[in-house]
């Protein structure tokens, strides 16, 4: 019987499929367990918007994480492992109580957002899931939901406050990030205005000469020195002829970038000044993470940058 004999690249070949066999059984031995940690407190939603959330997100949004057994083989495992993770750490259904009342409506807005502009579900995981895929109906729903929760209709009905000297900052505050209240902001351009329907708020931004520069060049990432303020007041309630003014002035919101110094946090540092004497918010500088991922989730093609005309 003639032996076969094998050309040099099937014999590569050979020994690349080898080496590839014996890692991927070699790496299911290493995979990561899944684990669902008690659920504290779910979120008390209806019962068609919980069924929503629980198809497309739990997975990774939950304790209630349920892999399917492809999700369990390394190395696809190892990603979802990740994901599951870093899902978890922006928000969790299952211990929803640990956000105060207002963080949890932002996050119920922000997710719809994020459904709308079709950042979420990943499509890599509808795509290995496509029983999550949501509908147009599934959306309206969610829309028709969140429109219902207290933020939409806030209203500020409190008379206006006016700044006095009791309400004059002896000093410059300071934010727990190292970011000081930059008094000259209102000399900067104005380059985009809001309205906040989850918080029933108005807000106008400013940028700095570096950050105007940068939009007018379609700089992207924001250079380093880029700042932009955000002023925040409450809304009042239309009149007769549907006109809506501002409120009460609510805070002053900063950003700044540094791409080393606020590197954990994508490059930019975050500051918030409460009230008319302009309290620093945070106890520590971690409410920082809360901020950048909010922004991670809505706004990474411009720099995690809000309401800003990068195009």
């Amino acid at each position: 019987m003639e032996t076969r004999k094998f050309t040099s690249r099937q014999r590569k070949w050979i020994i690349t499929a080898g080496i590839v066999l014996f890692v991927g059984i070699g790496l299911q031995f290493t995979s990561p367990a899944f684990t669902n940690p008690p659920v504290t407190n779910e979120i008390a939603v209806p019962d068609e918007v919980l069924a929503i959330f629980q198809k497309a997100c739990y997975d990774c949004h939950s304790n209630n994480s349920q892999p399917t057994w492809y999700d369990r083989i390394a190395p696809a495992s190892y990603l979802v492992a990740s994901d599951i993770r870093e899902g978890r750490s922006r928000f969790n259904f299952s211990d929803w109580d640990k956000n105060p009342p207002a963080v949890r409506e932002l996050l119920l807005w922000e997710m719809v957002n994020t459904i709308e502009q079709h950042k979420m579900p990943l499509a890599l995981y509808t795509w290995a899931h496509p029983e999550a895929k949501l509908t147009a109906t599934d959306l309206t729903t969610l829309k028709n939901y969140v429109n219902t929760l207290p933020g939409r209709h806030r209203v500020d009905t409190a008379a206006i406050m006016q700044p006095d000297a009791s309400h004059t900052p002896v000093n410059t505050p300071v934010s727990t990030t190292g970011i000081a209240y930059p008094a000259d902001y209102k000399n900067w351009t104005i380059i985009s205005s809001t309205d906040k329907f989850d918080g029933g708020s108005m807000r106008v931004v400013y940028g700095n000469d570096i950050m105007v520069r940068a939009i007018e060049a379609h700089q992207l990432p924001f250079p380093d020195g880029a700042t932009i303020v955000k002023v925040v007041w409450g809304k009042q309630p239309a009149d007769s002829a549907g006109n809506v003014l501002p409120g009460n002035f609510q805070n002053v919101q900063v950003m700044v970038k540094d791409s080393k110094q606020y590197a954990s946090t994508e490059g930019w540092g975050f500051a918030k000044f409460d009230g008319l004497q302009l309290k620093p918010y945070g106890k520590t500088a971690d409410f920082a993470i809360t901020c950048i991922n909010c922004h991670r989730e809505l706004v990474p093609d411009q720099d995690f940058v809000f309401n800003i005309p990068t195009k």
